[in-house]
């Protein structure tokens, strides 16, 4: 997936992994107008149906048919290859829609793999988070005023405030991740795409972005997170399962079940001794 801040192999990354405390502030409606919404609207944001993409005349991903209301927690699971990222290139735009249908109702923005930004770039956590503005004023102009007040509240939203002036590369790996969290918020953008966000992060750094996703969803925003963590999954709202097709999309009880993941990730499963727990083998980092 594209982002402007990736790196070139071997950039050299931060030695920090294990965050300060950090206060997560609310997120106010002077960020993002729909804020006092709520989930309660239960308003649908997302909507395909038998929806197909890909790259030239090879369909990589069919069958997909969802919808994601407001408020709710996707976790979009699928081995490397298996539509993640194609499904979310769709959705941004940056793939055509070879069939079916794809209504979304709001804006859509990515938040990449901190893993994939990069970290020698003399740019303070503020700077990446004001990248976020750039698409709503003329190329020549520099941030206004209310972009950085803007930025700065999303920082806050993030628990990242004293943090503004420190430079990316130097802070830990969840808060790079919780500053490109900030920067998809100033683009006011209700669906949000999250690109493996916990690759690479401590317990403690993981729990803080999960409590920022669930905070995020209190205040109306649909989040599809990529994800190889099937016990995490099973907290969310639906989960979607995909193979180069869509393989299931529901509730996580309804949906994780040994069935649905073996014919998610194949040989790449382990059904351990209790043949309902399941285990997945090797590295799913996706591409």
């Amino acid at each position: 997936m594209s982002d402007p801040a990736a790196h070139p192999a071997g950039a050299e990354r931060a030695a920090s992994t294990v965050e300060d405390p950090a206060v997560l502030g609310a997120v106010p409606a002077s960020l993002c107008a729909h804020a006092r919404d709520s989930r309660a609207d239960g308003r649908p944001l997302v909507e395909l149906e038998d929806a197909a993409t890909g790259y030239g005349p090879d369909l990589r991903l069919r069958e997909v048919t969802l919808t994601a209301t407001a408020g709710q927690r996707v976790a979009v699971l699928g081995p490397n290859g298996g539509g993640k990222t194609t499904l979310f290139r769709l959705l941004l735009g940056e793939l055509p829609l070879r069939g079916g249908r794809l209504a979304l109702h709001d804006d859509v923005a990515v938040v990449p793999q901190t893993e994939r930004s990069r970290l020698d770039f003399p740019v303070s956590a503020l700077d990446v988070v004001l990248m976020g503005t750039i698409a709503r004023r003329p190329w020549w102009r520099g941030p206004r005023r209310e972009d950085r007040e803007q930025a700065l509240a999303a920082l806050e939203v993030v628990g990242l405030t004293d943090r503004a002036g420190a430079a990316f590369g130097a802070l830990s790996g969840g808060q790079r991740q919780r500053v490109l969290v900030a920067r998809a918020l100033v683009r006011d953008a209700r669906i949000l795409l999250l690109d493996e966000p916990f690759t690479g992060l401590d317990t403690t750094s993981g729990d803080r972005l999960h409590q920022l996703i669930d905070r995020l969803a209190e205040a109306g925003h649909v989040l599809l997170i990529a994800t190889h963590d099937v016990r995490q999954a099973q907290g969310w709202d639906r989960v979607l399962c995909l193979n180069g097709r869509q393989v299931a999309y529901g509730a996580p009880a309804e949906t994780l079940s040994v069935e649905t993941l073996e014919a998610t990730y194949g040989r790449d499963l382990l059904r351990l001794d209790d043949g309902r727990t399941v285990r997945l083998l090797g590295d799913h980092h996706h591409h």
